[in-house]
């Protein structure tokens, strides 16, 4: 069974529109989560459902197109696990995304580079005392407000998959 981070009981949800949303106590572990990078869309899911969907996703100051070396500020693509979540980084909570895949390492040293690392869901800088940094910003994780990260932080559980695509 995945452990669920327990962050803060569900009750309400403050969207980065402003406008608070109720948000159900009753709402299942996701088994499977989709990043759709040029939708700028994040949806849960569960039993091969989708429950939840999360918009305006900030990427890599560099969006389009896959991951490939350290430094070239792209958000990955392909499929890849949430492994464990920080509750003390430098963003409001952040989970793990386990890339590099073998394939991604092996083709960054084909080049003779690295592919980089520390990939994250995260939300927004701890520093940023409110509201959210305009446009694109991180260096290739992917950033939602904090009250949607704390909502997706005690719906996914270490060891969901995690699908990134174009």
């Amino acid at each position: 069974m995945m452990r669920l981070r327990p962050f803060l009981p569900l009750g309400f949800l403050l969207l980065a529109g402003g406008s608070a949303q109720a948000v159900p106590d009753n709402l299942p572990a996701a088994d499977f989560v989709v990043v759709e990078k040029g939708a700028r869309r994040l949806t849960l899911f569960a039993d091969g459902r989708p429950y939840r969907v999360y918009e305006r996703l900030q990427l890599g100051d560099e969006p389009v197109g896959p991951k490939r070396f350290e430094g070239d500020e792209r958000t990955p693509e392909g499929r890849y696990t949430i492994d464990y979540g920080n509750d003390r980084s430098a963003y409001h909570l952040s989970l793990h995304i386990s890339y590099p895949a073998p394939a991604d390492v092996a083709f960054a040293r084909g080049q003779g580079r690295s592919p980089g690392g520390l990939i994250f869901l995260h939300g927004q800088p701890n520093a940023l005392p409110m509201g959210r940094v305009p446009g694109d910003w991180t260096d290739g994780c992917i950033a939602v407000s904090n009250a949607e990260i704390e909502e997706i932080w005690s719906l996914v559980g270490d060891g969901t998959p995690i699908e990134i695509r174009p």
